[in-house]
């Protein structure tokens, strides 16, 4: 039996890769040089040999901390470009490669000439601004100081203009400087302050001016007819037009000081018209030459941007692998002398000969008279668990991954969940129609597949992206059962031949009827279409599927019970085989495999027995006549060999294997068995479940026997509760057939049963997006986290350790976006 076993071929997936600590020391002239090169190369994971050290006490800190202030100028130039609306495509010619100290001067001079035009066009910008309330303000508050020309506010108006009248007075002083000059005082008549405010602050100003003036103020106020842009923000916002009677120095102070509050700018608007169509000539013909300006100054950022913008996407790049390999250098140490520096790390076995390869490239590129010392360590530490994968068996291997990775070399469950995950799921998820409607958006993701691989997507789309290969598995498996349940949108047909029964009268599908007899051969395939509506359909299907889902689960559990055998011949484990896995399998099979084997035998004999009275009696009177419960001959006293064997084997899970680890430490320690110290039995650092403890450590043999004591009633409990968990494919199976039923027929079959269009069209749509919404999405989730769950607890537990880390090399194609 081993000799054929050891000539089965290798499973790449099986087992994870074969790795090999290395160690290399490489020559400071190539130091950078070599790590690139095995960046590019993506099979190596360094590990931190200065992990003592803090990250500014390392060799290239400064390096590393140059690459970030690059990647932060970068993320500048790439927010305006954006900010600016610009779409900047990189050349299509070849660029030549650059080096970080240019690359380094040319983003400081970008930089610096890119804020300076930020700043020079926010402060036109501000002063276009400006410029443009003024214009607003002239145009609506001439309409109420024109109404209010009876009104005795001549000496006001006069004093307030002298105060404007100088000659030159847009050109001569900023807007701001002007509106803060003193004004003369006029103690005996009205005065007034025109401005403009934001309309979501005039509510609260208008209060307080009401509050702070006692009520002796006039307010007016008409909104702006355009919006203006807030230069903080650079977006458009409405604004209102105000005008404040009042009288007196005091209440002046006040209002000025409450338009300051609330961020209202107040302009100077003369009285006279005359002047006021000359001061409007003259704001227009600022704001004009002003429009020109900015639009010059936005042309010029733009061509800048767009220069930097050709090589944008190269120079982020570039950064990234530079801050990476300078990260990775700062796991490496200095020799003595301070000319090399070591470092050691995990590959793959497969891989030593390309790092051979790569390492002596990058000694001759660096034309270094010495070259890579690469040579192999002794571990003692577990290595790293790296599987390669591809495009199908990765989304698997993340499933499997998410519930904890691999210890290295065991058995990978995500072999066997390439095709047990989607089948469990179509079991409870069984209908060819809805199968159908998966299949096309499946079939959408992978004709999308590079266009989607290319774009940045939303966490819900790529989930459902990286998911595409398992939805479309799911889907052809879906259609399979649905097929085997005859459904199509809870609907049967005659696809394959006609039925096998046929009602006895005209009402048969009356629940006070004999129901169907049968009167040709089988159905050729899957359930037959006239169970459908009969007065037996819901007492066959739900025996059907509670079988069938109990079948599927002891067929499951043996097989993660076989991978834990294959697991500790791979470790040469024997005791585990021994006293772990054979127990298990009698006890498992001596009373759910024996249940297994009567639902066979009662669906190929046609018997009538009633099984839950056979497995319930098995316990309570084992020596009892079956009677007519009887299945095959010597069935009884099958039962009390099967129990007496089920008793047995809990013993034998529990007392052996600790007594055994004891025994296999006192001869260790005895110094009667050195000989043997390589052979499995006395290793005890390579038994999964015992007391994994190095020699120097104390044999704690209370500890190892209360953890056997947990595992054996855990899987004495466990094998119990894990069968009756997989009838929840049983319970989802009609659940999910019983909601399309309902749909179908209190919905759309109801609304077609009217002549109305209208209702029908309404009953049409309602079934639409029930299906979708529910059945597609509610339901496809569900059946895809039960599955999970049977994955991860009942098949996975038998013999998954899952206590392993996940090789990650150093390598440029995995450097995110993010790890800037």
């Amino acid at each position: 039996m081993d000799d054929f076993l050891d000539k089965l071929p290798q499973m790449d997936l099986m087992r994870s890769e074969k790795m090999t600590l290395v160690q290399l020391i490489i020559p400071v002239e190539s130091a950078h040089r070599s790590v690139t090169y095995l960046g590019e190369l993506g099979l190596l994971q360094f590990r931190d040999l200065n992990a003592d050290k803090s990250p500014f006490q390392r060799t290239f800190a400064t390096q590393v901390k140059r690459c970030g202030e690059m990647s932060r100028k970068l993320r500048f130039f790439k927010d305006q470009i954006d900010k600016a609306g610009l779409r900047c495509l990189p050349r299509h010619e070849l660029e030549p490669d650059i080096e970080l100290g240019d690359l380094e001067r040319q983003l400081a001079d970008h930089e610096h000439e890119v804020l300076e035009m930020n700043s020079n066009s926010e402060k036109l910008r501000q002063t276009y601004n400006e410029l443009l309330e003024f214009k607003i303000v002239l145009q609506k508050a001439s309409g109420f100081l024109v109404s209010s020309n009876a009104h005795a506010i001549g000496d006001e108006t006069e004093l307030h203009e002298s105060t404007y009248s100088n000659n030159g007075f847009i050109e001569s002083a900023s807007l701001l400087e002007q509106e803060m000059r003193p004004e003369p005082l006029n103690q005996s008549g009205l005065r007034f302050i025109s401005g403009i405010i934001n309309k979501d602050k005039l509510l609260r100003f208008e209060r307080m001016l009401f509050r702070a003036t006692r009520g002796n103020m006039l307010f007016n106020q008409t909104p702006s007819d355009e919006e203006i842009m807030d230069p903080s923000t650079s977006e458009m916002v409405e604004k209102i037009v105000f005008v404040v009677f009042f009288s007196g120095e005091q209440a002046r102070t006040k209002i000025l000081k409450i338009c300051e509050a609330f961020g209202a700018n107040c302009y100077p608007v003369p009285e006279d018209t005359t002047k006021q169509r000359q001061l409007t000539r003259e704001v227009l013909s600022r704001l004009s030459d002003l429009e020109a300006t900015l639009d010059a100054g936005t042309r010029h950022r733009n061509n800048a941007l767009n220069a930097v913008g050709y090589s944008l996407t190269k120079w982020m790049s570039t950064v990234r692998r530079e801050k990476a390999v300078y990260d990775t250098l700062n796991m490496l140490n200095f020799d003595v002398t301070k000319k090399c520096l070591v470092g050691e790390g995990w590959c793959p076995t497969f891989a030593k000969t390309q790092m051979h390869e790569v390492l002596q490239r990058a000694t001759s590129d660096s034309n270094s008279q010495v070259g890579v010392i690469f040579h192999v360590m002794h571990a003692v530490e577990s290595p790293p668990t790296y599987f390669r994968t591809n495009k199908l068996t990765n989304a698997f291997q993340e499933i499997i991954d998410a519930y904890g990775v691999a210890r290295y070399q065991e058995a990978n469950p995500a072999v066997y969940s390439v095709v047990t995950y989607p089948f469990l799921f179509a079991v409870m998820f069984g209908d060819w129609g809805h199968g159908l409607c998966l299949l096309v958006g499946a079939l959408y993701l992978l004709t999308c597949e590079r266009k989607l691989s290319q774009q940045k997507l939303g966490s819900f789309m790529e989930m459902l992206f990286g998911g595409r290969y398992v939805i479309l598995l799911m889907s052809l498996f879906s259609i399979y059962c649905g097929l085997i349940y005859n459904e199509f949108f809870s609907v049967p047909f005659h696809i394959f031949g006609g039925s096998a029964y046929k009602c006895r009268d005209t009402t048969c599908s009356d629940a006070y009827t004999a129901g169907l007899v049968k009167y040709r051969d089988p159905y050729p395939f899957g359930v037959d279409p006239s169970w459908r509506g009969s007065r037996s359909e819901l007492p066959y299907l739900n025996s059907l599927k509670m079988k069938m889902s109990i079948l599927l689960g002891i067929a499951q559990m043996n097989l993660g019970l076989i991978l834990s055998f294959f697991n500790a011949r791979f470790f040469r484990s024997s005791l585990d085989i021994r006293y772990q896995f054979i127990p298990q399998m009698i006890f498992l099979n001596s009373l759910f495999g024996y249940l297994s084997l009567l639902i066979i035998i009662k669906w190929c004999t046609g018997s009538q027995a009633d099984l839950y009275h056979v497995m319930i009696y098995m316990f309570l009177s084992p020596t009892e006549e079956l009677g007519e419960n009887e299945l095959f001959w010597g069935q009884r006293p099958l039962q009390i060999l099967l129990l007496l064997m089920a008793f047995i084997a809990v013993p034998w899970m529990l007392f052996p294997k600790p007594f055994a680890l004891r025994k296999i430490h006192m001869e260790r320690f005895q110094g009667r068995t050195y000989g043997l110290l390589g052979t499995s039995e006395v290793d005890l650092d390579v038994e999964p479940d015992s007391a994994r403890s190095h020699h120097e450590e104390e044999f704690n043999f209370s500890e190892i026997f209360v953890h056997q004591l947990i595992h054996s009633i855990e899987f004495v409990l466990g094998s119990v509760s894990n069968t009756a968990s997989y009838l929840r494919l049983w319970a989802l199976s009609l659940a999910h057939s019983e909601l399309s039923t309902v749909f179908y027929e209190k919905v759309l079959l109801l609304a077609w049963g009217y002549e109305n269009i209208l209702i029908r069209l309404i009953g049409v749509v309602v079934f639409a997006f029930a299906t979708a919404f529910i059945l597609l999405m509610m339901e496809t989730l569900s059946a895809f986290l039960h599955a999970l769950r049977l994955h991860w607890v009942e098949f996975m537990g038998k013999f998954f350790h899952g206590d392993g880390y996940k090789f990650v090399p150093f390598s440029f194609a995995l450097i995110s976006d993010d790890d800037e």
